[in-house]
């Protein structure tokens, strides 16, 4: 029976879910939106708690884990101040789809997501009136294992906003459910596995877990748009980071090129604000280049770390969410009286494939994080642990970290003499540039090594330049040559 037929009285005329709602999510996709956008899910996907068999012959079912709004009082062009009052009950949601239909119904997502029990809601439904908005937090677990987990303040647009803005032209009725959105860790479950969501105001009220068992389902019947999936689907269906402006051969190339040559080109490029200073590395000789992460700290106050701090909070997710190739980086506001990242942490961020960490606060367990095979770059060490000085507070935002500004998607790389950040349009012709400028203090360093003097030599001018060039096409030809 439909959960909120059955719990409420109540019948939902409408079902409808925003794309995305959560930075996390955005950042994954590629795009943030400027308004929020929006499809209907058919009311008879609503289900509760039980099994959801996946069609036979298809292979991605994605899970979604949301928080759910259901209407209380009817909302007509309401104001964005006043749209929580017209929600009634706050649930957990998990909003499934087959991402093997996605193609046919690109947007609408109706044969996708409006699968009969494609929606399941529950257990428990929270009395509006009796919790805080700002304070509700969704998690969800695959197998017993953490796999989401965000607060609302991570929310792009706000509950009330939500209301009212979909009340502008459709007049929202008592029962009508509102899907707010899912944050970054969704991805695809297969037959045997299973999912749970919870919705809950930490300390004071919960939904209690919403689980779902996956299951074979029969297959699809063979008329109409038959499944098709291809490798952009699946990465789309594993939540994995959308394509980014810059490509894995241009961080191979970052990767083998001194941050002091990069620096040399980003000043070229009038980039002059892109070190992330008072940073070093835990182990000396681990270069990296990788696309960002971030992670905020903000300074302790008591109240908020005991709401913000316990659990998986925001320092726990971003490292659980890390992908391949990704580098984690910190804003720690050059605190350096407590530790901002440990080995235990650290050891997961290597499991997941991540690049490295920045954080231009301190490290717990020092000794044991340059043991690790994962780069960790930090202002120092420090025995305490973050609660001393610091709350964790939100990811995958712009931040500040050692005096540069680092957005998700910026291209960060180390060694040695330091961290920077490259701005993605300008990677691949800094990348270009620095590899010249390798190329020309190559053959200066063998020039000095031959006992020549550096007038006109570096830099290179007149006929020293000419001689590099003639010596730049020998090396292109893969012949031997000599100086001149």
């Amino acid at each position: 029976m439909n959960p909120v037929v059955s719990a409420l009285g109540l019948t939902p005329g409408k079902v409808i879910a925003v794309h995305l709602n959560y930075r996390s999510r955005a950042t994954q996709r590629g795009r943030t939106p400027a308004h929020p956008s929006y499809f209907l899910k058919a009311p008879s996907s609503l289900s509760g708690s039980g099994e959801l068999g996946r069609p036979d012959g298809t292979e991605l079912l994605s899970f979604e884990g949301e928080i759910a709004l259901v209407i209380g009082t009817t909302a007509h062009r309401v104001a964005p101040t006043d749209g929580w009052c017209h929600v009634g009950w706050v649930t957990a949601a998990n909003d499934l789809g087959l991402y093997d239909f996605r193609y046919a119904d690109r947007g609408s997502n109706l044969r996708a997501k409006s699968g009969d029990g494609f929606t399941p809601i529950g257990p428990g439904f929270l009395p509006a009136d009796e919790i805080a908005p700002a304070r509700l937090r969704v998690r969800t677990w695959v197998d017993g294992q953490p796999a989401q987990s965000a607060d609302a303040g991570e929310l792009l647009f706000g509950f009330g906003e939500l209301v009212a803005d979909l009340s502008r032209l459709s007049t929202l009725h008592p029962g009508d459910v509102i899907l707010t959105g899912t944050p970054a860790g969704a991805s695809i479950v297969k037959p045997g596995q299973r999912v749970e969501v919870e919705v809950d105001q930490p300390g004071q009220a919960s939904t209690g877990r919403l689980a779902t068992t996956i299951t074979t389902g029969p297959a699809v019947p063979p008329h109409g748009a038959p499944p098709r999936v291809d490798e952009t689907t699946r990465s789309e269906a594993r939540g994995e980071t959308a394509t980014e402006p810059v490509g894995q051969d241009v961080l191979a190339r970052l990767r083998h090129l001194g941050v002091a040559t990069l620096s040399a080109q980003l000043r070229a490029q009038g980039m002059q604000q892109v070190h992330i200073d008072g940073v070093r590395p835990a182990r000396a000789g681990r270069g990296f280049a990788g696309r960002a992460r971030t992670l905020r700290y903000v300074p302790l106050r008591e109240d908020l770390f005991a709401e913000h701090g316990d659990g998986f909070n925001a320092q726990k997710r971003a490292v659980e969410s890390l992908g391949p190739g990704e580098v984690l980086v910190m804003d720690a506001r050059g605190d350096t009286a407590a530790g901002t990242i440990g080995d235990i942490l650290a050891l997961r961020a290597q499991q997941r494939g991540a690049a490295a960490i920045v954080t231009d606060g301190c490290a717990r367990d020092a000794a044991a994080i340059a043991g690790l095979d994962l780069p960790v770059y930090h202002a120092g060490a420090h025995p305490a642990v973050l609660g001393r000085r610091h709350v964790p507070w939100e990811v995958d935002t712009a931040i500040g970290c050692g005096g540069a500004t680092v957005a998700p998607g910026d291209v960060v790389v180390g060694d040695d003499n330091g961290v920077l950040v490259i701005p993605p349009a300008l990677a691949a012709e800094v990348a270009g540039d620095a590899e010249e400028q390798e190329r020309r203090e190559r053959f200066i360093a063998e020039q000095v090594r031959a006992g020549h003097g550096i007038a006109g030599l570096y830099p290179l001018t007149g006929e020293w330049l000419a001689a590099y060039q003639r010596w730049q096409q020998r090396h292109a030809d893969g012949s031997e040559g000599g100086s001149r």
